[in-house]
């Protein structure tokens, strides 16, 4: 979340960037709240100030008994009224604390200002588009026919937007996850975290889930958990309230986890196939760094996802998402979008963000800096690398033959004990 009194003194800054975000605020609201807040502050201590001075009249030697029965009186009165003040100003605190908490993250100013994903830019491409001489085929008509991804059984277990993978399918998500982990951990620096699949409330909202996107989340009935909707949340809360050394900085994190989503308001998108499904697995990058080096924190993670896409050979393309399509918490995100010749045309794959303190102050997670001083609120970042079902739709598609098998990528083969072509 922002600070109270950078929103207060940046107010129409914050206006103005949060409408460019096509988010819809009454900033209205939180001026009439602030105001009350303060002017109810104001009161409160006021009224302190008369009973403590009270206080020592009354217990004052040479006070006579009449005059202090009448300043017992005024005391219980201010008390009382100091009370009632207070009970208000709790709530007033509470309405502007909710307020503050759906106020999204400040964007960067290398981030392009636009409404949605026809505005986002391009940053650089990598790889050859695979070219057929055949029409290529969508991976769920290649996975049903290869007998690799059944989503009849998985609507019949689940209801809509879910898939079973079988065989050789299954195999190849487990070897996606696991070729993963060991490039990031092995290569790229990364301590492995197998965390909770599930998060309290307090967790949800020091990443940003909640209370903005409660609508997306599938909530534990009778408990206040929620399936997580990626391993974002358990990782940053780690170290929730906690305050870290600057030299144990910056701390690499990498987790698989299922990821759970509702995906709320996308009714009649992605209906078919692997690319937005209510659960699927992803395999995650979290960065904990102090502020001078986030920025090249941020363009190292990016490069760590970007790798899983070389060793696999799929062609994609970064791009800098503009304010309308940038995420509730990233000040700055780079999507990387991998080439889907079915469709022709990118899609994403994987979502890298620079939340910088934004998160870090919802969570309570600070540094201590080497040399002493006041502690300061890391920053965050985290990306996915990459989301598995998209992968395995993404090597269904570029690695099909003429004859409706599919090649193995080289790097997955020794996961799948030697085998380099599904079917046939």
């Amino acid at each position: 979340m922002l600070k109270l009194q950078f929103v207060r003194e940046n107010l129409e800054l914050v206006r103005r960037m949060t409408k460019q975000r096509s988010d819809d605020l009454d900033f209205g609201a939180f001026e009439s709240l602030d105001s009350r807040r303060r002017d109810l502050l104001s009161q409160v201590e006021a009224l302190r100030r008369q009973k403590n001075e009270a206080s020592q009249a009354i217990s004052g030697k040479d006070l006579p008994g009449d005059v202090r029965q009448e300043l017992i009186v005024k005391m219980r009165e201010v008390s009382s009224e100091a009370k009632r003040l207070q009970g208000e100003l709790r709530e007033c605190e509470e309405s502007l604390d909710q307020f503050m908490l759906v106020i999204p993250n400040i964007a960067d100013d290398s981030v392009p200002i636009g409404k949605g994903e026809d505005d986002n830019t391009e940053i650089r491409s990598w790889g050859k588009r695979p070219v057929f001489d055949f029409e290529p085929k969508a991976h769920w008509e290649l996975g049903t026919a290869l007998d690799i991804l059944d989503f009849e059984r998985g609507v019949k277990i689940a209801g809509s937007r879910s898939v079973v993978c079988k065989g050789l399918g299954a195999r190849l998500e487990r070897a996606l996850i696991n070729f993963m982990l060991d490039l990031h951990t092995s290569e790229h620096g990364y301590t492995e975290i197998l965390p909770p699949f599930m998060a309290s409330s307090k967790s949800c909202m020091g990443t940003g889930q909640l209370p903005k996107f409660a609508a997306d989340m599938f909530r534990c009935e009778g408990h206040e958990l929620f399936m997580i909707p990626t391993a974002e949340v358990p990782l940053v809360n780690l170290f929730r309230g906690e305050t870290l050394s600057e030299d144990e900085l910056p701390k690499n994190l990498v987790a698989y986890t299922p990821c759970f989503r509702r995906e709320a308001g996308t009714y009649g998108k992605d209906q078919r196939g692997l690319i937005r499904l209510h659960q699927f697995q992803k395999v995650e990058l979290v960065k904990f760094t102090t502020p001078e080096n986030s920025w090249d924190e941020h363009e190292r993670l990016t490069q760590n996802a970007e790798e899983v896409l070389k060793r696999l050979g799929l062609s994609y393309r970064v791009v800098n998402l503009c304010t309308g399509d940038l995420g509730f918490s990233a000040a700055k995100c780079y999507d990387l979008e991998v080439w889907f010749p079915h469709q022709s045309k990118y899609r994403e794959i994987s979502s890298c963000s620079n939340c910088t303190d934004f998160q870090a102050r919802r969570a309570g997670v600070r540094y201590k800096p080497v040399g002493g001083g006041k502690s300061r609120f890391v920053h965050t970042l985290n990306g996915s690398a990459l989301a598995v079902g998209r992968t395995l739709a993404a090597i269904l598609e570029n690695y099909q033959l003429a004859d409706g098998t599919v090649r193995v990528p080289e790097p997955l083969a020794p996961y799948l004990g030697g085998v380099s072509v599904i079917g046939g």
